[in-house]
């Protein structure tokens, strides 16, 4: 798994990006527990993901709600299918309306442009 910390500072919220092949839901949900064996990303706000496991779309948005569905778009136009991506949110008591979806969009932009895959 690959993990890109703190690339985005937002009035007090901050982000971070992960990742890695998994080609079942049971691959990804072990791949989310071992980023939440890190205390910082277990006591996260929202832990939102989304991934095409074997042509199936699996999202969830950990209650950011449409963060998942926009991971989900943006994994369908780079064509990536078998690899999960997460994007962690820790809220910083201010909301951020419709910027945290440039923030998702953002943190899965350079997730892809980092690792080669977009």
């Amino acid at each position: 798994m690959q993990v890109f910390d703190k690339i985005i500072s937002d009035r007090g919220s901050r982000y971070a990006v992960a990742g890695g092949p998994a080609a079942t839901r049971a691959e990804a949900a072990a791949l989310l527990a071992g980023l939440k064996r890190n205390k910082r990303f277990a006591k996260a706000t929202h832990n939102s993901w989304a991934a095409i496991l074997s042509g199936e779309p699996v999202k969830d948005d950990d209650g950011e709600a449409g963060a998942g569905a926009l991971i989900l778009q943006m994994l369908e136009r780079a064509g990536l299918h078998d690899h999960v991506v997460v994007v962690t949110r820790w809220y910083g008591g201010k909301q951020l309306g419709g910027d945290r979806f440039r923030h998702v969009a953002d943190a899965v932009r350079l997730y892809l442009r980092e690792t080669g895959l977009g």
